[in-house]
């Protein structure tokens, strides 16, 4: 690395730490701290929903899935904005209709104590498992960049996070996660323009391969993608992560309502669609200008 890369690495770090110091300087008990004075506008809680669910292995894996076969993977995303506007219909008026701070007080509110027990521990155990794979794919190229070790690099990450999560609490998270989301979407589009600037006729090439296919109505369950199997699949998936996953709960929580947490929820399906389709057009293009196995469609295309 260059000392400016060095230096604009430091720079966004530092800036994210001090973005939690700084709003967590008027902390005023539990509910400020994991609600955020329920002040948070819609908007940033629809991007933040959406970092949240967005990790390292996305931004590496759907890429490679567009570069693999084609956009009917987009399909799922369809499904995850059905699931959300249930959520938002039917469980998001339960989660207002008092003062409960998290999804897991309504457990116990409906089924006991024992009911609330066991479900937050199993999200505490599956959420540390889930999130130590998304922490070492993350440091991962932080390791390659700097030469750091995969250790060193896990720590340095982690202790950013904490750093800024314990100071700032929900409002930090959120506006922390703002920032993230622009920088990583300004990334993927400009790994987009790069790749159409490799091959300028990669778009016509790829549909012509079909790469640009998005919707499969077979009704054959060998194929990975189909409309029915993802509608309905990333409906229910949606609706159990949205609807019950504290992370995504706790940031529609933090809103100045019940209009505002439903614009947020359903608003982030919209995103996630729009997000999905510029990763995989990027994956697809990339295979015009990159085919795997000699393929000669970038010179089909460039011809």
């Amino acid at each position: 690395m260059q000392p400016v890369d060095w230096l604009v690495a430091l720079a966004y770090m530092a800036g994210v730490v001090a973005l939690g110091l700084w709003l967590g300087r008027r902390q005023q008990g539990a509910a400020d701290y994991f609600l955020g004075r329920h002040s948070l506008p819609w908007w940033a809680v629809l991007v933040s929903v959406v970092a949240t669910e967005t990790s390292a292995l996305t931004i590496i894996s759907v890429p490679g899935i567009g570069y693999r076969s084609n956009l009917t993977f987009l399909q799922l995303a369809f499904g995850y904005l059905v699931g959300r506007t249930a959520v938002a219909l039917w469980l998001l008026p339960r989660y207002f209709d008092g003062t409960m701070k998290t999804a897991y007080e309504v457990l116990g509110t409906r089924w006991g104590t024992r009911v609330r027990r066991t479900s937050s521990a199993l999200f505490m155990l599956t959420r540390s498992l889930g999130d130590s794979v998304r922490l070492f794919a993350t440091a991962i190229p932080l390791a390659l960049i700097t030469g750091w070790s995969y250790p060193a690099s896990i720590a340095m990450l982690g202790l950013a996070s904490l750093a800024y999560t314990y100071t700032g609490g929900l409002r930090a998270v959120v506006w922390a996660d703002v920032i993230q989301w622009f920088v990583y979407v300004l990334a993927g589009a400009a790994a987009l323009y790069v790749a159409l600037r490799l091959a300028p006729p990669a778009l016509s090439v790829a549909q012509e391969v079909g790469k640009l296919t998005v919707f499969d109505f077979s009704l054959s369950l060998s194929r990975p993608y189909t409309f029915f199997t993802a509608i309905i699949g990333g409906a229910f998936l949606s609706a159990a992560s949205h609807g019950t996953d504290h992370l995504i709960v706790q940031r529609l929580l933090g809103t100045r309502g019940l209009r505002d947490a439903r614009i947020a929820l359903i608003g982030s399906g919209l995103v996630v669609i729009a997000q999905f389709g510029l990763f995989l057009v990027a994956g697809a293009v990339l295979w015009v200008a990159f085919p795997e196995g000699g393929s000669l469609a970038f010179a089909r295309g460039r011809g």
